[in-house]
């Protein structure tokens, strides 16, 4: 290896449920177009850039099959462009309203700049999807693309011919989109069960995603797994905590822009963060002079922590070693409205600070492989357990699932010849049945309702199906998926 102060990889995970025609308001699509705006179009905007300066190995972007096709999906590009719109109107109106606070009313102008901004972007590059945009990052070398299961499902908790069926349907959707299939995956929730690794070499899956957890902390290289060549990376805990942990994060601090506090009368967000027990309607206004001030001590601050981490592995290991953060792309924008500009920041500042930038393909190419493990039960989820996604509050949904399965595996042979679509829509109807988010929602206690009946009614449409009494759905995220392969 050159000398560096070590190896440091991003890894952003990207994904939302399948929301197209299932509601708006407060989830449903909503969720879906403010992600999009907030976080996917900053986020490939930075990308870009780095692209055009002939940056390689930039990051490692994780994109999950459910979510590239609502990107792709023609339905939601339309409605996409129409939320733009409304945005766009959304920020004049409040130019009006609070033109006589200089804060407010510069806060409406960027606003009105931004909606600008991503309506040309849609308008442009992004006209045919968000595939042909991925593609040429990919192409570029800019970024390493992960993949995923179709509907990214708690794989532990799925049987092993379903769970093999979501695989490489997922793998196949993403092939089809960029035209490379991923050598490594964002395993939905980080869930792994022991033998796992086994499905994946199958699939031809080199590499994929723990928590820090998983392998005792001990996440300065990545690792082999039993006896597999399959290769897992662990999240380091102590870096990755400093940006968004369970209690606390950069996003909190009080100059940031709040993302709870909404003026209702323009669907905006005026407010800081102020602090953490003040009242909405007494936080005081949003002011990017100060958010950016913050921002840069926030950026020296991370720059810092992974320099003292990778002196610290250094002087435990006697080597260079590797330093893995890993997020929900959706933080950067979405959730932390200056995320996109801290990302971008930290990315040019750790080079210039001695550490090498690189992807998780690139870790390896440096060297960054350790003994071999064995990992237990995990998943990023609280505890670090399955809890999430198995626990006391979910155990119904569990009990449902399997028995959805049972009933999905029990269907009699399908004819030989032609694809049948009525069983198609079947199974893909069992897939989104399946999703991790809804029993995430459920637990975490967010939007529980619109999870619990989500679960319910591709449930229950499968079973209409299955009876011969059902009718196509809109939902169809994956024109390749083939029941016949199951």
């Amino acid at each position: 290896m050159s000398e560096h102060e070590g190896t440091f990889c991003l890894v952003l995970h990207s994904h939302l449920p399948w929301l197209a025609h299932h509601g708006s308001w407060p989830v449903g699509e909503e969720w879906l177009y403010q992600a999009w705006a907030h976080s996917y179009l900053p986020v490939v905007d930075l990308l870009r850039r780095f692209a055009d300066e002939g940056k390689r190995d930039v990051l490692t972007l994780g994109v999950t099959p459910v979510l590239a096709a609502q990107l792709d999906d023609p339905y939601c590009l339309r409605n996409f462009h129409h939320w733009l719109g409304h945005w766009q109107l959304r920020a004049r109106h409040a130019s009006t309203l609070w033109s006589g606070d200089p804060l407010l009313r510069s806060l409406a102008a960027a606003e009105h700049l931004a909606a600008d901004h991503a309506c040309e972007e849609l308008e442009t590059r992004w006209r045919h999807g968000f595939s042909p945009v991925l593609r040429s990052l990919v192409d570029a070398g800019t970024i390493e693309l992960l993949g995923g299961p179709a509907t990214h499902p708690f794989q532990p908790l799925l049987d092993p011919r379903v769970r093999t069926f979501a695989l490489r349907t997922g793998l196949t959707d993403t092939q089809l989109r960029i035209g490379h299939r991923p050598a490594g995956i964002w395993a939905p929730e980080c869930g792994y069960a022991p033998g796992m690794e086994a499905d994946y070499a199958a699939a031809g899956v080199q590499r994929f995603l723990v928590d820090g957890p998983s392998l005792r902390g001990d996440t300065s290289a990545a690792r082999t797994v039993g006896s597999s060549d399959v290769v897992c990376f662990g999240r380091d805990l102590e870096v990755t905590y400093r940006v968004w942990s369970p209690k606390a994060g950069y996003p909190g601090h009080g100059s940031y822009r709040d993302f709870h506090t909404w003026a209702h009368e323009v669907g905006l967000k005026p407010s800081r963060v102020t602090g953490k027990q003040i009242e909405p309607a007494d936080k005081a206004p949003y002011d990017p002079a100060l958010a950016a001030d913050t921002l840069r001590l926030h950026v020296k601050d991370f720059v810092d922590t992974v320099v003292t981490r990778l002196r610290s592995l250094r002087e435990q290991h006697g080597r260079e070693s590797l330093v893995v953060a890993a997020y929900d792309t959706e933080l950067f924008g979405h959730w932390w409205h200056e995320g996109p500009a801290w990302l971008e920041a930290v990315l040019r500042a750790l080079p210039e600070a001695g550490v090498r930038v690189t992807t998780l393909q690139g870790a390896l190419d440096a060297g960054h492989l350790g003994a071999p493990v064995e990992l237990p039960a995990s998943s990023w989820g609280s505890g670090k357990d399955w809890r999430v996604w198995d626990g006391e509050q979910v155990a119904d949904m569990v009990t449902a699932n399997t028995e959805l399965q049972r009933r999905l595996l029990a269907l009699p042979p399908a004819a030989p010849g032609h694809r049948d679509p009525v069983r198609d829509q079947l199974v893909t109807e069992a897939l989104l049945a399946l999703s991790s988010d809804w029993a995430f929602m459920v637990t975490k206690d967010s939007a529980a309702d619109y999870a619990r009946r989500r679960a319910r009614v591709h449930t229950e449409r499968f079973d209409a199906l299955a009876g011969g009494h059902g009718t196509r759905s809109d939902d169809r995220p994956f024109g390749h998926l083939d029941a016949r392969d199951l």
